[in-house]
């Protein structure tokens, strides 16, 4: 019998749609690596992270926990300061690092045999709440930045990571970095965050791949259709004027550069685990910590037929692809719907190792899922829970959110009115059945508003300075 530990190899891309990738529909995009990881495991159809912004998904994640419940529920500014927004209302307060006190995956994993990698983006908190300090043995370039400042080719000037020679793609190094730990892990088991800063603005990317994708949206007509649709006005006082501005369709080929260059630094990964006899040894873990930017800050994206994206409580924001694949261990071509949040990495993992979890979490296992092994009714039409009480940069406003199988309610904070969607049958987020299904909406409000009890969700306040934005123009 193999009593062998397996490496854990947890990818996390920073932005990535749900619909960022050919196999869950692409209509634009190239990621055939990515495409042959997804089939060659278990790819989940229905799964979310646990919040539309990076922050508290990462955080989430790394705990197992609810944002709401770790306290930190927006993203954390460059500088490691809070950033409350201001609108009808000011957005809730938030902790501006990963909570101290909590145990995440890497302490456990380090305990338990393990030698911890982290590449690339952390974004959860300044010093002294790095990697290093957080259970991870090596750190490269895992800093307080949400983005490459100074873009994606080098000098990057990242903290905690060398400059390249200049020129050199961001992606293309961490990916460098990540196959060096792994020939240098030898015989002991590994566990790493590989979580790229692609694809997250500003879009950069190697000429010769934009030059492919503008000539393939020309040879599409692409090239030739407004993929814009300005909507309307932003809810902030701090961007009076501006106009929500959603993409419509996939079409940017800086963008689809960016994913094609991605995709190919995944292939290396793989290839690097095969030259090392690691692959038959390792599980992989593919997501995303939010869903594709597609209503402002350039909208490069398109995530329908889920609406909207990131920043936003639809599911366009919180929609992420996910897959499990660990060779001869893992049934391949497999897929499965059931519902599934960021928080249930954390359990799913320690269960995949036989390591035991003795603190309270929000996230459950899907290890029965993934194994094919009968479904516990836990995981049957549970609910899962969304909380952001803040202004997202790309339009949407202060909600929170419950999903009841198929059944979905939002709570908006502006004026506390409902929606209630059935996802199935309306995917898009379309028709708002609160009226029609009063029942319903009353349950799950009654729901949401006893979980945010429960954990000490905070609410955003009333702005009494608020004056219309006709006022103010």
């Amino acid at each position: 019998m193999n009593t062998k530990k397996p490496n854990v190899l947890l990818i996390l891309i920073d932005d990535m749609g749900w619909k960022d990738v050919r196999l869950s529909g692409s209509t634009f995009y190239e990621s055939p690596h990515i495409d042959a990881l997804m089939r060659n495991g278990m790819h989940f159809t229905n799964a979310f992270s646990s919040c539309p912004v990076c922050s508290p998904s990462r955080a989430s994640i790394l705990t197992g926990k609810y944002p709401a419940t770790l306290g930190l529920t927006d993203w954390i500014d460059e500088s490691g300061t809070l950033h409350p927004l201001k609108g009808k209302l000011i957005d809730a307060p938030y902790i501006k690092h990963i909570p101290t006190g909590e145990t995440n995956l890497a302490m456990l994993l380090h305990a338990n045999g393990y030698k911890t990698y982290h590449v690339g983006k952390w974004h959860l908190g300044t010093e002294p709440y790095y990697p290093q300090h957080n259970g991870f043995d090596v750190n490269k370039g895992g800093c307080f930045w949400g983005r490459p400042l100074h873009g994606y080719f080098s000098p990057y000037d990242i903290p905690q990571f060398e400059n390249g020679p200049d020129g050199e793609y961001l992606t293309d190094r961490l990916t460098d970095e990540a196959i060096q730990l792994i020939h240098q892990a030898g015989d002991t088991p590994f566990y790493m965050n590989l979580w790229h800063y692609s694809v997250h603005i500003p879009c950069e990317a190697p000429q010769d791949l934009i030059a492919y994708f503008r000539q393939k949206a020309q040879r599409l007509g692409l090239d030739s259709i407004n993929p814009f649709v300005e909507g309307e006005d932003f809810a902030t006082l701090d961007k009076v004027g501006q106009k929500v501005t959603r993409r419509i369709f996939q079409s940017d080929p800086v963008y689809a550069a960016m994913i094609a260059n991605l995709d190919a630094n995944i292939g290396r990964i793989i290839d690097a685990l095969k030259e090392t006899n690691k692959l038959d040894d390792t599980l992989l873990i593919f997501s995303s910590d939010n869903g594709g930017l597609s209503s402002a800050e350039g909208s490069p994206t398109c995530n329908y037929p889920a609406a909207e994206g990131k920043g936003w409580m639809y599911d366009g924001g919180i929609r992420v692809p996910l897959s499990f694949t660990w060779k001869g261990h893992i049934e391949e071509a497999k897929s499965n719907d059931i519902p599934t949040i960021g928080a249930d990495l954390f359990p799913t993992i320690l269960d995949f190792l036989g390591i035991k979890n003795e603190r309270e979490i929000d996230g459950k296992s899907i290890l029965p899922c993934i194994r094919g092994d009968k479904i516990p009714e836990e995981l049957i039409n549970r609910d899962l829970f969304w909380h952001y009480p803040h202004y997202g940069n790309q339009g949407g406003k202060p909600a929170s959110a419950i999903r009841e199988g198929a059944w979905k309610l939002i709570e908006f904070f502006e004026d506390q009115h409902v929606a209630l969607y059935h996802t199935k049958s309306d995917i898009s987020e379309t028709v708002n059945l609160s009226e029609k299904y009063p029942l319903k909406t009353e349950d799950l409000t009654r729901k949401l508003h006893c979980w945010r009890k429960a954990t000490h969700a905070l609410v955003p306040e009333k702005n009494r300075d608020f004056l219309p934005k006709t006022c103010l123009l």
